[in-house]
This record gives C-alpha cells, structure tokens and sequence, in this order.
C-alpha cells in the first residue's frame, strides 16, 4: 500500500469512527422520552442515560490515547469498534433502567478509544499543511452523525421503538471492523519505549467520579463535600503526575505552550456552554410544543447540519489564517446563538428556534476544526495519542459539565420528578436558567480562545 492509499485509507475509517459514536448519542437524545415513559423514570434518571457515556468516555480517553501511543493507534482503535458494536447489541435486548444505564458505561469504554485513536491516526499519517482540511473533514462527519441522529433516531423511534435505533450503531460498526482489517495497514506506536502510568490513571478516574458525582448531587451537603475532595485531588494528581517519569497526563506538555493550553481551555468552555443544548430542547420540542420524535428531530438537525457543511471549510481556512482568529469569530457567533435561547417561551415559534441553531451550528463549525488544528500541530508525533486524549478529555469534560450544570439547575428548581404538564412552568424556567448561564460561559471562552497566540510558526517541525 503506497502513502496516498494509507491515507486514503486512515481518513476513510476514523471519518467512519467519527460518525459512529457521536450518531449514537444524538439518537438517544431524541429516544429520551421515550425511554423515560416506559421505565418511568424522572428528569435526573433520563440525564444519567447520557452522562454515563460521557463520564466513562472522559476517565478514559487520556488512558486510551497513552495506551495508544505505547501498544499501537490501530489496535486500541480496533479493540474499541469492538466494544461499542458489542454494547449496541445488547443495548437492543435493554429491559430496565439499571441495565440502560450499565450498558451505556460500556459503549463509553469502547467510544473513548475509538475517539482519541482516530485522530491521532489521522494525524499521524498527515502532513502538518493537510491537516487542517482532513481534521475538517473528520469534524463534518462527527456533525453529519448528529445531524442524522435526531432524525433517523426520530423516525425510528416513532415507527419502531427506541431500541432500533441501535441496529444502526451495529451496521456501521461491523462495517468499520471490516474495513480496518482489509484497508488500514500497518501501525503507529511512537512511545512504544514508555511505561504505562497505571496508578495516575486510576488517580485520575476517581477523582473525574467524585466531581461529577458530586455535581449530579448537588444542591446537597453530600455532593459538595465529592466536590471539593475531587478538587483537592486534582491539586495532589498534578503534584503526582510531575514526580514521575512517564506520566499520564503531561503536565510539562502545557509549560510554554500557550497554544496547547489555551486551545484545551477553549475547548472546555465551549462544550460546557453547548452540549446540553440538544438535551434541552429535545425535552422543550417534545413536552412543551408537543411535537412528535421525528418532527423534533428534523428541527434539531439544522444545527449539525451547518456544522457537517461547513467545518470542512473551517478546517481548510485555518491552514491559512491562524485558528486562533477562526475560532473566535466561531465563540463569538456560538454566544449569540446561545443568547437568543434565553427567551424561550411555550409561544416561541419553530422559525425562531430553527434560525437560532443555524448561527449556533455555523459558530461552532467555525471553533471546532480550527481548534483541533491548534492543538495537534502544538506537540511532537510522539505525543499526538495522549494530546489527542487530552483534547478530547476536555471536550468530554466540557459536556459532563454541561449536563452537570442542567442536573443541578433541574434539581433546584424542577426536583427529581418526572416531567408531565404539572410542572412545565418549573422545567421551561431550568430552561431558560441553562441558556442565561450557558451563554455567560461561552462569551468568556472567546477571551481564551484569543489568548493562545499564533500556532502556524514552526509547525512543519512538528
């Protein structure tokens, strides 16, 4: 296989991973109902479905990345299609909520190495001045796979129950186990000389659990006691991971990089200012305006939809103009896409709410790929596993704190009851609470994601 197929090869299959796991999630979103109808479960329950993906994702994309760079990108990557595909079949026989909820922390053991893995083979095969555009490119189909998840996850749910959604999830994953045994050829293991960090890695693990634990606890003294142990933790885990030689998370990576720093930075308010936005109005569209599963999901399309168009264009963009002025322009818009939601009413009309994901799908389109651009082209080959992890960490961190924040606001003012017309003036004002904070959050990563300087000098040596 000459280079050209290689990479033909590698951006083929991780745009296919890209498309999987997060086509997955959005799916679930709109089944969310559903779901909650039939094991009768409340407002927190139904938010428990979706973090518990995220959190296991976000434990494990750093361990998943190293583990990457040392045993081998492929590998790992093959290993979690595996998982996932798996996770989806049972997920098919699901009778209760313990076993949703268990079988949803699997599918993230196997999204998390399928994440971190695919990017970093993408990068790995890719000069620096093509990496812009196949980063967009891998970005439109992570978009592509939410805008179709709403939709056919609608359409599926509506007509076949929500369980078919995951037939889906199991076509495509044996698709992309086929094509990387018969396509993908060799392997990329550039730490292969270094030890795995076992014990920062459970460090770290318990200390993601009691944060976000401790959040889905709140307002309670119980959550806020997990929450400042898991705060004191991060300060003893960075003291740790600089004590040893092989660390899992690089604290030394982020020392005179402000490009690194500042891009992770502005990935994690970003996601934390977005991410329960399908959540939220998936609930709105479908309680509020009383509209069916697929008819939600074909609204909620329009904002992956801009994303899956344009972030090829973004991508491309910011292998000319520095990521640091692409991406903030996309904050910029994203704020405002966020700020037109706080006005959501039961008369808001569906015009309005499809204009105002449009402008939040063309900002984030605009953020997205350039900054992933940022970051890989910030660090050495060696390191594009564990960045790749770290990033994606951020990003996974960045939506548990987003749901972290809805739980929080839904236990204050809604509490832990199901969501019926009682009580639809408590859920429309948690709503409303979400997007005034949401949209606070994001106007402050603009500020960050301007702060990380120029990355295009001297990346070719990177």
């Amino acid at each position: 296989m000459n280079e050209n197929q290689l990479k033909k090869a590698a951006l083929l299959i991780s745009t296919l991973g890209s498309f999987l796991t997060p086509f997955g999630g959005a799916s679930i979103n709109i089944a969310l109902p559903s779901i909650g109808k039939e094991f009768g479960m409340n407002a927190i329950a139904l938010n428990w479905v979706v973090t518990a993906y995220i959190l296991t994702s976000a434990i494990l994309i750093v361990p998943f990345g190293k583990l990457g760079d040392i045993s081998g990108r492929k590998r790992i990557f093959n290993i979690g299609i595996w998982i996932f595909t798996i996770a989806s079949l049972f997920l098919t026989f699901c009778n209760s909520t313990l076993m949703l909820i268990c079988l949803r922390v699997i599918q993230g053991i196997g999204g998390a190495m399928i994440h971190t893995n695919g990017i970093a083979i993408l990068t790995s095969v890719y000069h620096p001045a093509e990496r812009g555009k196949v980063l967009g490119i891998n970005l439109a189909a992570v978009y592509s796979g939410i805008s179709l998840g709403p939709f056919l996850g609608g359409f599926l749910t509506q007509h076949f129950g929500w369980r078919s959604i995951f037939f889906v999830n199991i076509i495509l994953g044996g698709l992309i186990i086929i094509f990387t045994m018969w396509r993908l050829k060799g392997e990329w293991a550039e730490a292969s000389e270094e030890s795995f960090d076992l014990k920062g890695s459970i460090f770290y693990s318990l200390i993601i659990i009691m944060i976000m634990y401790g959040f889905s606890l709140l307002p309670s003294l119980y959550g806020g006691w997990l929450l400042l142990f898991g705060g004191l933790g991060i300060v003893f885990f960075i003291k740790f991971e600089l004590s040893i030689k092989n660390p899992i998370w690089d604290i030394h990576l982020f020392k005179n990089n402000r490009a690194l720093t500042f891009s992770n930075l502005a990935a994690f308010i970003h996601y934390s200012a977005t991410y329960a936005v399908s959540f939220l109005l998936s609930l709105y569209l479908q309680f509020i305006k009383g509209i069916s599963p697929q008819n939600a999901g074909l609204i909620l399309i329009c904002q992956p939809m801009m994303q899956a168009i344009f972030s090829p264009f973004a991508g491309r963009l910011s292998d000319r103009i520095e990521p640091q002025i692409v991406a903030s322009i996309g904050l910029s818009l994203t704020t405002l896409g966020l700020f037109l939601f706080v006005f959501l009413s039961e008369n808001t009309s569906l015009l309005f709410i499809a204009i105002s994901l449009i402008i939040l799908g063309f900002g984030f389109s605009l953020f997205s790929s350039p900054n992933t651009n940022a970051v890989m082209s910030s660090v050495e080959k060696r390191f594009y596993g564990v960045v790749s992890g770290i990033l994606g960490t951020m990003r996974m961190t960045g939506q548990m704190f987003s749901m972290g924040v809805t739980m929080l606001i839904f236990s204050v003012i809604i509490g832990r009851v199901q969501i019926i017309p009682k009580y639809y003036p408590q859920f429309l004002k948690s709503v409303r609470v979400a997007f005034l904070l949401f949209t606070i959050l994001c106007f402050i990563g603009i500020f960050a994601s301007l702060a990380r300087g120029p990355v295009h000098e001297g990346q070719n040596s990177k």
